[in-house]
């Protein structure tokens, strides 16, 4: 498997581990950093880091 389809499934996964925590951790609280906006971050950087290597071609 080549390094696209491998990011393309590793985006998907870090994706739906993102959704998850967005949507169903809001009730608990951590001291260093809530839950949801990890969730919302591991998302953006998915977004980011799957934009690169489909453009990069590499």
């Amino acid at each position: 498997m080549n390094s696209g389809p491998k990011a393309v499934v590793a985006g998907g996964i870090t994706f739906v581990i993102g959704v998850v925590l967005w949507q169903f951790t809001g009730d608990i609280e951590t001291p260093v950093v809530t839950l949801t906006k990890l969730g919302v971050v591991l998302m953006a950087l998915e977004a980011v880091y799957g934009l690169y290597k489909s453009s990069a071609g590499k």
